[in-house]
């Protein structure tokens, strides 16, 4: 490192000069722009790639650097300037647990996984979970996290479907920029990521999509924009994946002309780990080369100098770079806010991550009123789930677990640096124990399902059945399909034959089908619950809460309905943690076949009916909503009042779906809201609409056509109350 920062001084010192403007005064700390203008002016010629490239620092050896933490990252500071290191930490989840190499004393917290997360339908919430995440982080001594998962769910086999939200591009921005203002309000930057259309692991660091530019600007990248303009990163990571032939990280298209021209972000692009595959990704728009033991070369030091001295673009990029790095290093207080290393209130963490499971877990299924349990039962039947050890979670960089690491563990491969990583895992929150602490005076039997003789004879003895089944995901590969592993449909299938009283909790990464949905009493969807998620479960099934998440995306009865039945690439690539495949290898996946019809509409475009549609969610109560005088101006908007018609407690999630634009066709969510309301309680709500949803991306502009534009409320894509008439005049924008 000195023998570089040598080189890169010599370098600069034969460079030609650019002279900045003179500032007038010193710039206030609120001044970001300001700020990071005079630091630049103040760089020596050897600081001037320090904070463009940076180490993966799970592993270094002595002597460490200032501040070092295990984690994902560390990149140089300027001690003498005040701009302090980059400590960077794994984060979509929960401050990630690294295999126990921090040796923490005390635990972090694990938030119930994306999905579940957007199952809320609530920013707020998600606000205070990231909130609670940069506390936890700062906390840790760390200053960024690597947050902000925020790909569509266009592949529901993703191995990394648990760390995103949905599959609607409304839905995922608002909810990805509501958590990445929660991260940096303690002072903790953070990312959001993956940009863009990232959506598969199988070849995830060659595959090429494919999909033309208002098909991706309707969909992820209204995503991505949306988080953006609401959560202002201080950072966006860019992808492994190339998008129409250019890879993420050196896609000039992608960086320079949609993210820092069209949207004006003036925060820093960062490279995933091992993205970076050539020295000119830096004029295609990459500001930091990340984790650069990975890559072939340390491109961002000493080559990029080399570049520079010779090169005025190169030259010009220099200062850019370190103008965005400072920019954001200013604006969100990592100079000002050091992480300081101390306790967190666990308990108040744990019950944000509680909240989250409450919220977030979907009841899909509740035939004859089965749930709520009374707290009666003389003996209730827990099979399956490894439910008397913990509650699932998802495998990857984003793993999240408290001191002393997994409840319970299996080794499921392949082979590799980073195999333990993707082993499954469980979080110490025991579903049976949960139960026993409910209903004390019942007698609980737990089965493992390993064999269905012996589960089906303690359902048959039982009053109840709750079989937990599991669906685990990790980055680094794909599920094959939408299946339960290990024979767990026959083994649900044989419990619900013996016993009908039975209710089945699905903690899965994504949708699964339900070849047995028909003969269960109840399916209430927990996903991976988080780190009081046996708590949560436990509050829904008795009714000590009441379910209230709706599906952020679509469950299909088959993959048939997919738009790619078969998953792309499949039987040529094989899975793992980096996934480089073959030298040479390429694959090409074409998402123009459903473009920016993205789930539930690419269902409504070819008619298809769904096991279940995006927004579905049942209750213990029942509401009644009515939506009525849909305005133009200043926003496009409209009134719905919504009244509890039950005998408990609940929240509704209002949706409103464009269903036609200027005479065309169309499914669209263009606006929601969650409201809670006690027993009778009616509210008046104003729905503002997304205008960018009312319209398309034609000649490189967002073009609203002239005419009547249909919108209807529902409790569901498919589930909608007669449309209202919106009329909209002609309007072009950028």
């Amino acid at each position: 490192m000195r023998m570089f920062r040598q080189i890169a001084g010599a370098v600069l010192a034969m460079a030609s000069v650019v002279v900045l403007p003179a500032l007038s005064a010193t710039p206030a700390a609120s001044d970001p722009d300001a700020r990071a203008e005079q630091t630049l002016r103040k760089l020596r010629p050897a600081e001037r790639t320090t904070l463009l490239h940076g180490l993966s620092a799970a592993w270094l050896p002595p002597p460490v650097p200032p501040g070092y933490v295990p984690g994902a990252g560390y990149v140089y500071g300027i001690p003498r300037l005040g701009v302090p290191p980059l400590i960077e930490s794994d984060a979509s989840l929960g401050v990630a647990w690294l295999g126990g190499r921090r040796g923490d004393k005390e635990p972090t917290t694990a938030l119930p996984s994306g999905p579940s997360m957007a199952s809320s339908w609530n920013p707020q919430l998600l606000q205070q979970g990231g909130a609670m995440i940069g506390t936890e982080a700062h906390a840790k001594g760390f200053n960024v996290l690597l947050a902000g998962g925020n790909n569509l769910l266009r592949e529901p086999r993703n191995g990394r479907t648990f760390e995103y939200f949905s599959e609607d591009p409304l839905l995922s921005g608002t909810l990805a920029g509501a958590a990445v203002a929660g991260i940096q309000s303690a002072h903790v930057l953070s990312t959001v990521k993956h940009y863009a259309l990232n959506d598969q692991e199988t070849g995830r660091a060659f595959h090429d999509v494919l999909i033309s530019e208002p098909a991706a600007r309707e969909s992820d990248l209204l995503s991505f924009q949306l988080a953006i303009e609401r959560g202002q990163p201080g950072a966006v990571m860019c992808a492994y994946n190339r998008i129409n032939g250019g890879f993420g990280c050196g896609n000039d298209w992608l960086l320079n002309q949609v993210l820092k021209r069209d949207w004006g972000y003036k925060g820093w692009v960062m490279s995933d780990w091992g993205a970076v595959h050539q020295l000119d990704f830096a004029l295609a728009g990459l500001d930091q080369q990340s984790g650069q033991q990975i890559d072939p070369q340390v491109f961002f030091d000493k080559p990029l100098l080399d570049a520079a001295k010779n090169d005025a673009g190169y030259w010009a990029r220099v200062d850019d770079m370190n103008r965005r790095v400072l920019r954001s290093i200013y604006a969100v207080g990592l100079d000002r806010h050091p992480p300081k290393l101390r306790k967190v209130d666990v308990k108040a963490h744990a019950a944000v991550a509680e909240q989250v499971a409450l919220q977030g877990s979907v009841l899909l299924r509740n035939n004859g009123a089965l749930l709520p349990l009374p707290g009666n039962l003389k003996r209730i039947a827990v099979i399956g789930g490894n439910a008397d050890a913990g509650v699932m979670a998802g495998g990857g960089s984003s793993l999240v677990h408290g001191p002393d690491g997994p409840a319970a563990l299996r080794t499921i491969g392949p082979e590799g640096p980073f195999s333990k990583m993707m082993n499954e895992t469980y979080h110490d929150s025991s579903p049976i124990k949960a139960l026993r602490a409910r209903v004390p005076n019942t007698q609980l039997s737990f089965r493992s399902g390993r064999y269905l003789t012996d589960a089906v004879a303690a359902a048959r003895q039982a009053d109840v059945a709750v079989v937990f089944a599991t669906q685990y995901m990790s980055e680094g590969y794909d599920v094959p399909d939408l299946s339960l592993p290990d024979g767990q449909d026959a083994l649900i299938a044989a419990v619900a034959a013996a016993n009908p009283r039975t209710v089945v909790v699905l903690q899965t990464g994504g949708p699964v089908r339900m070849p047995w949905l028909g003969s269960v009493g109840a399916v209430l969807q927990a996903w991976y619950p988080g780190a009081r998620g046996a708590e949560a479960i436990t509050a829904l099934l008795f009714g000590d809460a009441n379910p209230s998440g709706r599906l952020p995306i679509t469950f299909p009865s088959s993959e048939a309905q997919l738009p790619r039945p078969a998953l792309d690439g499949a039987e040529t690539v094989e899975p793992g943690f980096v996934g480089r495949g073959r030298p040479g290898q390429t694959l090409t996946i074409n998402y123009d076949i459903e473009g920016s019809d993205v789930g539930y509409r690419w269902y409504a475009r070819q008619a298809l009916q769904p096991l279940f549609a995006l927004g579905f969610g049942l209750s213990y109560t029942r509401f009644d909503t009515n939506c009525s005088n849909p305005v133009a101006t200043p926003t496009p908007q409209l009134t719905c009042s919504v009244r509890n018609m039950g005998d408990r407690a609940g929240a509704e999630v209002v949706q409103i779906y464009l269903t036609s634009m200027a005479g065309t066709a169309t499914r669209r969510l263009a606006g929601y809201q969650r409201v809670m309301l006690a027993p009778g309680e009616s509210r008046e709500l104003r729905i503002e609409l997304e205008p960018r949803v009312l319209a398309h991306w034609r000649d490189g502009q967002w073009q609203q056509p002239a005419g009547q534009y249909l919108l209807a409320s529902g409790r569901s894509s498919l589930d909608l109350d007669p449309p209202l008439t919106l009329t909209l005049p002609a309007r072009n924008w950028k």
